[in-house]
């Protein structure tokens, strides 16, 4: 078993739903931090999970950030099972960047 820190980064280059992180195979998945930032005016934000064992979508955080603003988006740990997602959703597009800081349980 191998724990390994590691952080994707996100840059927002649509107004869909961006696919950020899966959970590889074989591990399990602690999510510490999801940072965003707002680089312009004041925009509507989204973080969602799917659960894919139950082919379930769940929005998890949202928030109207402000111009200019850093915001975590995980308020607490969240823990994700192999081939969970994370996906992102920004009103605007090519204003939101940030960092989702996991750790990442390898059991392979």
């Amino acid at each position: 078993m191998a724990n390994t820190y590691k952080s994707y980064f996100v840059d927002l280059t649509t107004t869909n739903k961006t696919l950020i992180y899966t959970v590889p195979a074989n591990t399990t998945a602690i999510v510490k931090t999801i940072q965003l930032t707002n680089e312009t005016g004041s925009i509507n934000v989204q973080v969602y999970v799917t659960d894919t064992s139950a082919a379930i979508e769940y929005e998890i955080s949202h928030s109207t950030m402000a111009a200019r603003s850093t915001e975590n988006f995980a308020k607490g740990s969240i823990v994700l099972e192999a081939g969970d997602l994370i996906k992102i959703q920004a009103a605007t597009a090519n204003t939101v960047t940030g960092v989702i800081s996991v750790l990442e349980i390898s059991y392979a």
